[in-house]
């Protein structure tokens, strides 16, 4: 799969998945934070499922309509947390993710949208 890692999540994400096989982009690559509008659009158009613990992107996804290729939201996920997570989610969600669904993990809890 292929992902773009907002530079929020932290690159610890990046680098399991990597080991994993899949495609990564960390924003920080990509220079001076650009805003969530454009990584969402640039993640759109590269295929890429993005991966944040900011909430705005939900606002641009639900409200504005704004296109994705499927969106991970980690908002109360401690960043030690995180790449278990992540690894779950890809083993029990993959068709959902590859579906460009939006996958929100708050409070211990899984809402997948699509």
């Amino acid at each position: 799969m292929r992902f773009l890692i907002d530079r929020c999540a932290g690159t610890l994400i990046a680098d399991w998945l990597r080991s994993q096989g899949h495609d990564v982009v960390e924003s920080r690559e990509l220079g001076p934070d650009p805003g969530d509008r454009v990584l969402l659009d640039w993640a759109a158009q590269e295929s890429r499922i993005l991966i944040t613990i900011d909430t705005d992107f939900g606002q641009l996804v639900f409200f504005e309509h704004q296109s994705h290729s499927g969106l991970i939201r980690l908002p109360d996920v401690s960043s030690s947390e995180r790449v278990a997570i992540i690894k779950d989610l890809i083993r029990r969600f993959q068709k959902e993710l590859e579906s460009h669904a939006i996958i929100t993990v708050r409070g211990g809890k899984i809402r997948i949208s699509a």
